[in-house]
């Protein structure tokens, strides 16, 4: 019956949030990468019904609704479990007077190299730079963007993919910056899974972003486990990461 009400709630508070000023009290971030940002743990519990009545999601309609898994839609047959809500319930527990907007904008398989402008990626037959730009500029309308959170690499881990890495992920955080028109708006990136030698040897790669004083921050995912696919994080693990990333996004400036 509790969450019937919330989600009554959907129809009956949340036009406010569309006035035409931002409400400096709705926080909103940005979900990006790929799978793993995405989601593709287990739908069941008690991961799969985790909500929280300050905790929204934007839908593929450019909507904000009441956040639920799954939360991204970037492939509907698989999608699942992923970190967003669980990192939205514990920005939303450090402060009782927001209200949190979280953003989906990952694709799962996609490479570093179709997050730029006019970046295509093939198997999803969408453009996910693109896509998020437009999907932050009209969230922003509502809120105010806080920070991004970024899991991406699987695709670009293989020794022959990883030439350039770091310079592309510079070059789309100064993007993403510019876009949103905060320089140092918190940019929080989380480690591939221990699980994988690849996954090991690109996270050395990332370390050089565990920078507060550059307002980005690397999360572990040490003791994160797999699913059966070795490529997925399962339930129990993106929640997890989740918490991480809201425990590295607070301790930002």
């Amino acid at each position: 019956m509790r969450y019937l009400f919330i989600l009554l709630l959907n129809f009956l508070i949340f036009p406010m949030l569309s006035q035409s000023k931002p409400d400096p009290n709705f926080h909103i971030y940005i979900l990006m990468g790929q799978s793993n940002m995405a989601g593709r743990g287990e739908m069941v519990e008690p991961y799969s019904s985790q909500h929280h009545e300050r905790v929204w999601m934007f839908t593929a309609q450019n909507q904000f609704v009441l956040a639920k898994h799954p939360m991204h839609f970037d492939k509907p047959s698989v999608v699942g479990v992923g970190p967003g809500i669980s990192f939205g319930i514990e920005m939303a527990q450090q402060s009782p007077s927001v209200k949190i907007g979280l953003v989906p904008c990952a694709v799962g398989g996609s490479s570093i190299n179709s997050w730029v402008i006019h970046g295509y990626d093939e198997a999803t037959k969408t453009h996910p730079l693109d896509d998020a730009i437009q999907r932050i500029l009209a969230a922003q309308k509502m809120g105010v963007i806080k920070g991004i959170l970024w899991h991406q690499g699987e695709s670009d881990s293989e020794i022959s993919k990883r030439d350039g890495y770091v310079d592309k992920l510079h070059a789309l955080i100064t993007q993403i910056r510019h876009i949103s028109q905060d320089a140092s708006l918190a940019f929080v990136l989380g480690e591939l899974g221990y699980f994988n030698q690849n996954y090991l040897d690109f996270n050395q790669l990332l370390s050089s972003f565990n920078a507060p004083n550059q307002h980005t921050s690397l999360v572990s995912a040490q003791d994160l486990r797999a699913k059966s696919d070795q490529i997925h994080f399962n339930s129990q693990s993106a929640t997890e990461l989740g918490k991480r990333y809201a425990f590295a996004m607070q301790k930002l400036p």
